[in-house]
């Protein structure tokens, strides 16, 4: 296998690529010189406008219908992306499920869809990427700053992302000498569907405002962050758990 040493030979698998994060980070990588496959899990409406923008952004892309936590589909994405581009050098796993709910009052069937897609999910996707991944290459997971703010209602949600955490830190470790980073983002309050969905307005200004400088994160500030980490200028970060939050404690 060879080695990518620049991002304008580069090919990423971008999951959750349709929407939110997921989307701003497969339209940076475009207009980086990366060839995408964005996947998504059923909405194929706006997978094509994701193709679109991504297309638009001067990056050759394709988009691929898979549950992350499906091993079988999973596969089948990486050797289309590799049949496609000639090999794998980035994965973002941006895919995840949110449920809020205090821990006395949740569904556990919640529960159960929750960690099927983020734990399960996660694994799945890392194992690929751990079998695949060229050197020079770089996997970034998602996991969210609640790991360590801690706040009501976000406890199956953080639950499963702190799997994520130790996951993504367990891989880095199991992927010496391959030349391979793994790393996780930890976005803090950022303003996606997944987000904003069933909260008010005073919720979301409080949130806003917990931040110390003032505002949600934008898609565009973890996409700007995933990209740095995804490049050979960020090869040397490796194993972290980075928290793209505006300084949120």
């Amino acid at each position: 296998m060879s080695t990518s040493t620049d991002t304008n030979s580069r090919v990423a698998i971008v999951t959750g690529g349709s929407r939110g994060i997921g989307r701003e980070v497969a339209e940076k990588l475009a207009r980086e010189g990366y060839s995408v496959a964005i996947n998504y899990a059923g909405n194929a409406a706006a997978a094509d406008e994701a193709l679109a923008a991504v297309q638009e952004a001067g990056g050759k892309a394709f988009t691929f219908q898979a549950d992350v936590a499906d091993e079988v589909a999973v596969a089948a994405l990486f050797d289309q992306t590799e049949d496609a581009f000639g090999g794998v050098d980035v994965v973002v796993h941006a895919a995840g499920r949110m449920a809020l709910a205090p821990v006395a009052e949740l569904d556990l069937s919640e529960l159960d869809d929750l960690h099927r897609t983020n734990i399960r999910g996660t694994f799945v996707v890392d194992q690929q990427a751990a079998r695949r991944l060229r050197p020079g290459g770089a996997l970034i997971n998602f996991s969210t700053s609640v790991v360590g703010t801690q706040f009501p209602s976000y406890g199956a949600y953080a639950t499963s992302k702190g799997a994520v955490e130790a996951l993504t830190l367990i891989l880095a470790r199991e992927l010496r000498g391959r030349d391979v980073t793994v790393n996780a983002i930890a976005p803090g309050p950022t303003a996606t569907e997944l987000f904003l969905d069933g909260k008010d307005q005073a919720t979301i200004e409080r949130l806003a405002q917990a931040v110390p400088l003032e505002r949600l994160g934008q898609p565009g500030d973890i996409a700007e962050a995933v990209a740095f980490i995804a490049s050979p200028a960020g090869h040397w970060v490796n194993g972290q758990n980075i928290r793209v939050n505006g300084g949120l404690i």
